[in-house]
């Protein structure tokens, strides 16, 4: 069940201050030519970055739920073992 962390970095690979960076130079390359309004689209980058924690959230929660049950299933498999013998 560990073998699944290194795939909980991925998403944090960029620290936010990368993604912000990002965000503004975005931002800026934008404004040049883009008729979508630079505001709205940082009220959708917030949108997702919130959304995006959600997921993660539920991400967590849906491990710990899959880690706890493999857990049971051990501790039950060992028991098993035991009645049989």
């Amino acid at each position: 069940s560990t073998a699944n962390a290194p795939e909980d970095d991925a998403p944090n690979r960029y620290s936010r201050t990368d993604r912000t960076t990002y965000s503004r130079y975005s931002r800026d390359a934008n404004s040049s030519g883009s008729s979508i309004p630079s505001n709205a689209l940082e009220k959708r980058i917030e949108e997702l970055e919130r959304e995006l924690a959600k997921e993660r959230q539920e991400n967590t929660r849906l491990m710990k739920m899959t880690q706890d049950k493999e857990e049971l299933i051990g501790k039950l498999r060992e028991e098993i073992d035991l009645l049989n013998r």
